[in-house]
């Protein structure tokens, strides 16, 4: 078993190289500049190598994405532009990116630790409630950091948060694809996301803002307590009608244990309305992952509360399986539909009157039936499924919402 640190980490863990900003070199073949090793991900993307450079040994994961479509190099320019503004310690970093026979190559920091979601998935992880606020602690902070820099990451979940280490708390923030600059005064609606993760707002076409990315983070801190996630359906329809409606609840036994101060914070991010949402930076304020003394005197005991684990150990002996271990079981056997899932990132361009893939085409999204969006609004519509133990896990797995009327 692997016991993930709940110490509170000091100072921050700079990158291997320093900060810089990166402009693609066009013409130029990255495969004369390093060497590619064992292969990190694989989506329909994109591939991710670990690689290292020849002249300095610096190591990182190089991303290679096909330009198809015409959209394509739009996006990927957009992504190396936003992440030249993004220099920060939890943010993974961009040292360099080529453009080489229709092929674009990203070379990032890398991060070896794992996802976040293995924290919540594996089996061999023991995650307690005091390292969860930790990692809720570290996510706001980024958070907090991209959103002074106006800018919405827009896909926050558990498989783009990476860890340093396999038993280590630090984190990384990746995946900026879908990252957008915000300006107040002009309206930015979307349609991409992905399932479960996404706000009211965006299932609505309404439009956005930062308190969207927080409607994310506290789906992330309500998964990371419990192994469970609070607005999962059947189906895409049954997530969305729950999403809308705000329909989520802390009844399950996984969450016996956990502290008052959890679900508040829990609750004051999924929130329907966004003005009432909390921003990043009242969430580090937040009495639950607010940063507490490194170190307390001998001859006493320390003024906090104790932490409950979340996961629990099993004994060898016994053939008895906890609570958290059947949760487990239930995501298990879930993750799996995400991976029939097709890909479909889509944004609203603003100008035209089409959804616009990230490939450049335009495409058709189904309109709902009047049940349907009769349903969607009241709760009543698919909504009798179990919504539990189902998280997007899939790389590529995007939500294509459904088109209002």
């Amino acid at each position: 078993m692997i016991h993930v640190d709940e110490t509170d980490p000091i100072g921050d863990v700079p990158p291997a190289f320093p900060y810089r900003e990166v402009e693609i070199q066009r013409g130029v073949d990255p495969k004369q500049l390093y060497e590619l090793s064992s292969e990190l991900g694989r989506g329909k993307f994109g591939v991710v190598y670990k690689s290292k450079e020849k002249s300095t040994g610096v190591r990182l994961a190089a991303k290679f994405i096909q330009i198809q479509k015409k959209g394509d190099r739009r996006n990927i320019e957009r992504e190396v532009h936003m992440m030249n503004v993004l220099q920060h310690s939890k943010i993974a970093q961009l040292y360099a990116a080529f453009e080489f026979d229709r092929t674009f190559c990203v070379m990032m920091e890398l991060v070896e630790g794992g996802e976040l979601f293995d924290r919540v998935l594996d089996d061999k992880f023991v995650l307690t409630e005091r390292a969860c606020s930790i990692f809720m602690r570290q996510i706001c902070d980024a958070v907090a950091y991209i959103h002074g820099n106006n800018i919405i990451h827009l896909d926050m979940k558990p498989e783009n948060i990476l860890c340093l280490t396999e038993a280590g708390n630090r984190i990384k923030i990746i995946d900026f694809g879908l990252a957008r600059e915000y300006d107040p005064d002009n309206k930015l609606q979307v349609l991409f996301g992905t399932p479960e993760f996404v706000a009211p707002e965006v299932v609505n076409f309404e439009a956005i803002s930062f308190a969207t990315d927080m409607w994310s983070v506290g789906v992330i801190a309500y998964v990371l307590v419990s192994g469970l996630s609070p607005f999962a359906g059947e189906d895409d329809i049954q997530t969305m009608g729950n999403i809308t409606i705000g329909r989520y609840d802390f009844l399950d036994e996984a969450f016996d244990e956990v502290s008052e101060e959890a679900i508040d914070f829990i609750n004051r991010c999924l929130v329907k309305d966004q003005k009432d949402r909390l921003t990043a930076e009242d969430a580090l304020k937040h009495k639950w992952i607010k940063r507490k003394p490194q170190y307390y005197p001998t001859n006493r005991r320390p003024s906090i509360p104790n932490f409950k684990q979340i996961l629990l150990e099993t004994n060898n002996n016994s053939t008895n399986v906890t609570n958290n271990e059947i949760d487990k079981e239930n995501l298990k056997e879930l993750v799996g539909k995400w991976n029939d899932t097709p890909n479909n990132r889509y944004a609203f361009e603003q100008d035209t009157e089409n959804i616009i893939a990230p490939s450049g085409e335009a495409v058709q999204l189904r309109r709902p039936t009047l049940p349907e969006v009769s349903g969607l609004a009241n709760g009543t519509s698919n909504t009798s499924g179990s919504r539990r133990g189902s998280i997007a896990r899939d790389r590529d797995s995007k939500l294509s919402i459904l088109f209002p009327l």
